[in-house]
């Protein structure tokens, strides 16, 4: 089994992930589909 690989981000480029995570959940929400997975890359980032 593999273990877990980090990854450094700047300020930036997680406010430019996390703009894209809710605008990808947003559309989610939009088509009544699930979030869970979004969610939880989300939670990571915070």
């Amino acid at each position: 089994m593999r273990g877990k690989i980090r990854i450094a981000f700047t300020d930036d480029e997680i406010r430019i992930i996390m703009r894209s995570l809710v605008e990808l959940r947003n559309a989610l929400i939009r088509e009544g589909r699930y979030t869970d997975s979004v969610d939880e890359i989300m939670l990571k980032f915070m």
